[in-house]
């Protein structure tokens, strides 16, 4: 899978970076940056978000309530955002998750060989 993006990957990808931060913000406490490395590491290299994904979205899940961030100054001057989940942004995670889920089950229903 390494180096094989689709070329639909971008339209089905915008969907689902909500999902995808929420998840990952949701194991720990985390940024932007390190964000976008974690995806790319776990997709095996098939996700390669830029920061111009990523810091919308985030700001996008901040305004909506959905993750919390905050500012840590970090030893050479510099600052950066971390963002953690809240609670309503737990239950969007299942609801999204659960979705997802009933998504690809019904996807995969449609994709599997008819019995002739």
């Amino acid at each position: 899978m390494k180096g094989k993006q689709s070329k639909y990957v971008p339209d089905l990808l915008r969907g689902s970076t909500d999902t995808l931060l929420l998840f990952l913000i949701q194991e720990r406490y985390t940024y932007g940056y390190q964000l976008i490395k974690e995806i790319e590491k776990r997709s095996r290299g098939y996700f390669r978000f830029k920061e111009g994904t990523v810091y919308p979205a985030l700001h996008r899940l901040e305004s909506d309530g959905l993750v919390q961030g905050e500012w840590q100054e970090l030893p050479n001057g510099q600052a950066r955002r971390n963002y953690r989940i809240t609670e309503k942004g737990k239950r969007a995670l299942r609801a999204k998750m659960a979705t997802w889920q009933d998504f690809a089950s019904a996807v995969n229903l449609v994709l599997r060989p008819t019995e002739a």
